[in-house]
């Protein structure tokens, strides 16, 4: 399908088909993009529990730079998908160069302050001391190739604002796949290659994201995608404080995650490694668990901003609902199926008996909240589609800050680590609702800006 084929149908064909043939591709990049940390989870699991007790570690502070990534890309998806529903390609094309070289910029800078404080940072977060020389082997390799993880995630983002979500999957999935094979070999070693260890889970991540910067560059140069060359009326600054207006409230929303993480894992921590071990491995299970989800917060956007800058408010709640409903059904399938295969779950990733216990425990209730987390998630991405992104960016607050970090430290307190789960779900559900009508209450006041002929360029 042409970019322009592909834009125009997200204008004019019917909203569920349109959305299930963007979102299937997705479904598989995201799912393999997500086996970076399931399958390193796996091989690691293999060199003890204090290895993985690290990687486990590891998680709030490698999200916290993905989190800025997939900010970005937001952004990104938001401005040029809105440009383009409104025929402005020239313009979105000069977007997609500058969504590139910032993000760039901003996650060097990032991973050079991880680098140069990695003590401080996992002291913090209570990690023992045994356990500081696998962190350092683990995520010195990560800082080091963080800026060739994001380049690829961008540059899908403006594949995706032009309505082509089957390329980007593509990428990723060779990405996860790549990661896979050379993972085993990296860690154990196979012939002239030396057993790395922990190091070798992250080089082995490090070669596929090389791998993933060289296909999506290339094709997003040969799809005649970027332009360095700014149009009359548009700058570098200007492009790039569009793109940040949306992308640094939705960079921040997005960190807030692994920030409340480190909140969850330091509550944790006061349990010993294993219960640490247990919640590594269900953080990675929540992130495959989730992949509907994570895949329409990446489909759904383009097709609200396009319809969004085509002034077609009506298709725009059409698709909302559309998604919502599809993620509720689906998480509870998952729920069951999660349930039925709890034991053998754990038994795939540790072979200690309270680690395992842990992980079973974890699994029957946290995904219980998943269909409600979608609903959240979807929304705040929703919200940021119709560039609202301080509204995405409020509504972050609340379920983390609000709603899931004290009521599962308040779970924890009164009934340990099942209380603490508890907790979770019970926040999912009251911050479900909100979100919501929150979204209701947006589309509301885009609709009736429109009527009063009011201007939205400002806005972005």
């Amino acid at each position: 399908m042409s970019q322009a084929v592909a834009a125009k149908s997200l204008l004019h064909d019917p909203i569920q088909p349109t959305l299930w043939r963007m979102t299937w591709p997705v479904i598989i990049g995201v799912l393999t993009l997500i086996s970076f940390n399931v399958v390193d989870t796996f091989f690691v699991g293999m060199l003890g529990t204090d290895p993985l007790a690290a990687v486990s570690f590891t998680f709030p502070v490698t999200f916290t730079v993905v989190s800025l990534a997939i900010g970005l890309g937001i952004g990104t998806s938001a401005v040029i998908a809105r440009k383009r529903g409104s025929g402005r390609e020239e313009h979105a094309r000069f977007d997609g160069t500058t969504a590139l070289t910032v993000s760039a910029l901003l996650v060097m800078v990032l991973a050079l302050i991880g680098y140069l404080l990695m003590d401080p940072i996992f002291s913090l977060l209570r990690a023992q001391e045994r356990l500081l020389p696998y962190i350092h082997d683990y995520m010195t390799i990560w800082f080091i190739g963080s800026v060739l993880l994001v380049t690829p995630m961008v540059g899908n983002a403006v594949l995706r604002a032009s309505g082509d979500t089957r390329t980007p999957s593509l990428i990723m999935a060779s990405g996860g796949l790549l990661n896979a094979i050379f993972d085993p070999i990296f860690i154990f070693g196979l012939g002239p290659i030396p057993a790395m260890g922990v190091q070798g889970a992250a080089l082995a991540s490090l070669v596929s994201w090389i791998i993933g910067t060289f296909l999506v560059l290339w094709y997003l140069k040969y799809k005649k995608l970027l332009a360095f060359r700014a149009p009359a009326d548009a700058s570098w600054l200007r492009s790039a404080r569009q793109i940040l207006s949306i992308g640094v409230p939705a960079a921040g929303a997005n960190m807030l995650t692994p920030l409340a993480m480190a909140v969850i894992t330091a509550i944790i921590a006061a349990y010993g490694a294993p219960a640490v071990a247990a919640f590594g491995v269900g953080s990675r299970l929540e992130s495959l668990a989730s992949v509907i989800i994570l895949a329409l917060s990446m489909s759904l956007p383009p097709l609200i901003s396009q319809n969004f800058g085509a002034q077609s408010f009506d298709r725009v709640g059409a698709a909302y609902r559309v998604a919502i409903r599809s993620v509720l059904i689906v998480q509870l399938i998952i729920y069951g199926l999660l349930i039925a295969t709890a034991p053998w779950v754990a038994a795939a990733f540790t072979d200690d008996p309270e680690v395992a216990r842990l992980i079973r425990l974890f699994i029957y209730i946290m995904p219980l909240g998943y269909g409600l987390q979608g609903v959240i998630i979807l929304t705040n991405s929703s919200l940021n589609a119709l560039h609202r992104p301080m509204n995405a960016f409020a509504l972050s607050v609340v379920r983390l800050f609000v709603m899931f970090v004290p009521l599962s430290w308040l779970g924890a307190v009164l009934y340990d680590i099942p209380g603490l789960f508890i907790g979770g779900v019970i926040a999912n559900v009251f911050t479900a609702i909100i979100a919501w009508f929150w979204f209701q209450r947006g589309l509301k006041s885009e609709i009736s800006r429109e009527r009063d002929g009011g201007h939205h360029e400002s806005r972005i």
